[in-house]
């Protein structure tokens, strides 16, 4: 910080000896982005706000399908596509500046928000978003509760569609590459006549998967009918990791008046494929206590002996076949490249379930009015719904060591309505609103552990709704100095209803008490007591279900403020400070280790943030050189994170963390047709205070164990990018460009505790792409490369010691593709 104060005091004492002089109009300058950050349009550069902002043409350049790819673009932001055993890559796991949400479950609000055309997603199924049609994306850093709606506490990530165009056109592009990929989009622009335009975009995405399925070559017959056990769906696939999706967008803009503009989108997107790759790293047989041990002491031993030592109950109700997760001691029946065994990570045994589909719709209702010369009125209402199935082989073999499947439905409605306006010949500039949001919603969960040995069976319903209203001022004191102020005032309510079962009944059989309305005197207990009460199963009637059978409420209530101070040296200087306040509301865990009396006992409590930051915006050279820098210092409290308990992974608030860290964006045009672009992000983001008996039941012999200076997870501490372009002009105005992306990432852990064998190492990663663009600009092609060195490393992962192991999912092998783009203007 006191680096960018001396920075700023210099810059200063130059713009006060003399005055910037206009950049040559011969000279290339760098493109002025517009953004709606503060709900109005302005240049990026005049927002006191580090946001990084991508246009249309940028993201073509990069080569950006979706979401997930913008991570390596932009300092201190991490996308994941995909979370922890969801097997799917809908699912967008985002953390901003070591701030979010790395679990796909509904009863967990992401940290941060992603809006599409104003729409806030409430989940983190379906906002890996993609983009065949984006105007812009807009990611703005740190809290953003006075200017966004819900739970964006991390930040936001805002993206605006194609608007229709004034005259007929179309955009198209066909993408062929590596795995059998196959990639169709296109936008048509239709104006109906001088008041109303239509546009409609279509995307078709297919690819073959990279892990392939092989047959295992021991001893056969290990598998049994996963049928046999309560899913989401039962389908296989021969290979993991395949794409199949389709989508499509109608927008139509009708401008009723010089006031008045309305605009209405429709979208819907279908996905039918199979999971992402899996592999186990580590396995935990014949370690005492977990059910990996247990199982195959049940497949090992003669039935008699097991009655003879308590385990009948437990061992001949599963449908286990005999054979053991080394089987014949030859050939392992799970693959890990950690532990120097198996299969390389683009094979596995693993023929379970693999399957992702998902249907996700919407539109939204925009409605501008300009109420006078400077006051506008806006409102926006939305529509989501999305309908999601997925399953996972966990395990890695052909046994059910850990088969996963689940089902989530979800619709939510939300109306905003913004005043925004300006007084004071122009000096105050503001906006107010007030939000309502409503959502309904499931989410089913299936698991099974140990060829049935405990089955999961987890139906779980949630019901929120948010109500908000919210101010955000700048003022200018003067020519140089500006203030900003802002506040929001939040009500959260929420209602969740449990139902997690376990269909084999093991706490029964394993204790001894067994069936469920026999007496416990067989355990020791009071005679007059049953095993179902002696082992504190709640519901009279239902002797499996782990949760009360009650309809349970939180409710939230929040005054986050923003307030900030600026300097403009010039109009392409500018320094700023601000501090800012997040949120993001509690809920309740839907995974549960044992029965619980009472489901306040699942509930967590909110989490806060308090950012501070100061930075600089500022263009040099005649707006050649743009140079953003920015420092924060976050105070993390009540941490909403993932800790294994049993074999759950169960949520908690996990205590406090202190965030420091620092990035800078700059991009210079050297002329002659090159320019060059980069990044350096860094944070040390570590917990300072963690809740009472935050690792639980955890072993901490054979399972890693947080404690205070361990590592948040997903935030490496350094993060670099360079992105050089070459612009060559040809003859007839045809062009070519080169570009490369180097993008160095430093380790990170990708659990809440830190376990070794899930650490991402430190990362090195390149991109190419070469274009052509013919005479006239209607055809462009493209031939690139992704990862061209083809590193691998682990995107996400987890440990489930007692139920079997680890195992994780790692990133795409390096490929290939050629693009041909035709682009028609009537």
């Amino acid at each position: 910080m006191v680096s960018l104060v001396a920075l700023a005091a210099a810059i200063g004492s130059s713009a006060a000896a003399q005055q910037t002089p206009p950049p040559s109009s011969a000279a290339q300058t760098i493109e002025e982005v517009v953004v709606t950050a503060q709900k109005r349009s302005e240049n990026v550069q005049n927002v006191p706000i580090a946001i990084t902002a991508f246009t249309a043409q940028a993201l073509k350049e990069k080569g950006v399908q979706n979401v997930h790819d913008l991570s390596a673009l932009t300092p201190n932001v991490n996308l994941d596509a995909s979370s922890p055993f969801s097997g799917s890559s809908v699912v967008l796991s985002a953390s901003i500046r070591g701030i979010g949400q790395d679990d796909f479950a509904m009863n967990l609000d992401p940290g941060v928000g992603v809006y599409l055309d104003g729409v806030y997603l409430a989940r983190t199924v379906g906002a890996n978003l993609d983009l065949p049609d984006v105007e812009r994306i807009e990611i703005a850093k740190g809290p953003q509760g006075t200017l966004f709606g819900r739970n964006t506490i991390g930040g936001a990530i805002s993206v605006v569609t194609h608007a229709p165009s004034d005259h007929y056109a179309f955009n198209g592009s066909a993408t062929f590459g590596s795995y059998n990929r196959r990639d169709f989009q296109g936008i048509v622009d239709i104006p109906v006549n001088d008041s109303l335009r239509t546009s409609f975009t279509f995307s078709s995405e297919q690819r073959d998967g990279w892990q392939h399925v092989i047959p295992y070559p021991g001893l056969s017959g290990y598998r049994s009918d996963g049928n046999l056990f309560k899913s989401a769906g039962s389908q296989t696939s021969a290979t993991n990791g395949g794409q199949n999706q389709q989508s499509i967008r109608g927008k139509a803009l009708w401008l009723a008046s010089d006031r008045l503009t309305v605009t209405l989108t429709a979208d819907w997107t279908h996905v039918d494929q199979s999971a992402t790759p899996n592999t186990a790293l580590s396995t935990t047989e014949g370690v005492p206590g977990t059910l990996a041990n247990l199982y195959d002491t049940c497949v090992s031993l003669p039935s008699t002996f097991l009655a003879g030592i308590g385990l009948g109950h437990v061992c001949n109700e599963p449908v286990a076949n005999s054979g053991s997760i080394f089987s014949d001691g030859t050939h392992p029946a799970y693959n890990s490249t950690i532990a120097g065994v198996g299969l390389p990570i683009d094979k596995t045994y693993a023929n379970g379930n693999s399957f992702s589909k998902m249907d996700a719709y919407g539109g939204s209702l925009t409605i501008d009015y300009r109420l006078g010369e400077n006051l506008n009125l806006k409102s926006i209402t939305g529509y989501r719904g999305l309908n999601w199935k997925a399953g996972l082989d966990d395990d890695g073999s052909p046994l059910s060591i850990i088969e996963l499947s689940f089902k989530e439905g979800q619709r939510q409605i939300s109306q905003e309505e913004q005043l925004t306006g300006e007084a004071f010949d122009g000096r105050l500039k503001y906006v107010g609103g007030l939000y309502y949001f409503n959502e309904h919603g499931y989410i089913h969960d299936f698991v099974v552990f140990d060829e049935g040995l405990l089955q999961i069976n987890g139906p779980n319903t949630l019901d929120s709704s948010s109500y908000a209203a919210y101010t955000h001022m700048d003022y200018r004191l003067t020519d140089k100095i500006g203030l900003t102020l802002g506040a929001r005032y939040s009500l959260e309510e929420k209602e969740f209803i449990g139902g997690q079962t376990d269909e084999n009944g093991l706490a029964y059989k394993a204790s001894g008490c067994y069936p469920p309305g026999a007496s416990a005197a067989l355990i020791g207990a009071p005679a007059n007591l049953t095993c179902q009460e002696a082992l504190g199963f709640p519901v009279t009637g239902q002797p499996l279900r782990y949760f009360p059978n009650t309809d349970n409420h939180q409710d939230f209530r929040i005054f986050t403020p923003a307030a900030g101070i600026q300097y403009h040296f010039d109009g392409d200087r500018m320094a700023y400070f601000s501090y800012s306040k997040g949120f993001k509301s509690g809920g309740w865990t839907t995974r549960l280790s044992s029965p619980i009396p009472d489901a306040s006992l699942a509930a967590f409590g909110p989490e806060n943030a308090e950012t501070y930051e100061i930075g600089l915006k500022s263009k040099w050279l005649d707006r050649r050189l743009l140079l953003n820098l920015a420092a924060f210092y976050t105070d993390y409290t009540g941490i909403q994170l993932n800790f294994q308990q049993g074999i759950s992974p169960t949520l908690k608030n996990a205590g406090e963390a202190q965030i420091p860290g620092f990035e800078a964006e700059t991009r210079w045009i050297l002329g002659h047709g090159f320019s060059i672009g980069g990044s350096v992000g860094y944070m040390d983001a570590k917990y300072t205070k963690l809740a009472a008996g935050i690792n639980g039941t955890l072993n901490c012999a054979i399972e890693a164990c947080i404690d205070t200076g361990s590592k948040l997870p997903k935030t490496p501490k350094w993060k670099f990018s360079l992105n050089p372009e070459y612009s060559y002009p040809l003859a007839n105005d045809a062009s070519l460009r080169l570009g490369l992306d180097w993008n160095h990432t430093s380790s990170i852990f990708n659990n809440s505790v830190n376990s070794p064998i899930l650490r991402r190492p430190t990362v090195d990663v390149i991109n190419l792409q070469a274009s052509y663009v013919a005479p006239g600009g209607r055809y462009e092609f493209t031939v690139g490369g992704t990862n061209i060195t083809d590193q691998r490393y682990l995107v996400t992962g987890n440990c489930n010691t007692t139920g079997g192991g680890c195992s994780g999912t790692y990133n795409d092998p390096g490929e290939w593709y050629l693009r041909v783009r035709y682009r028609f203007d009537s």
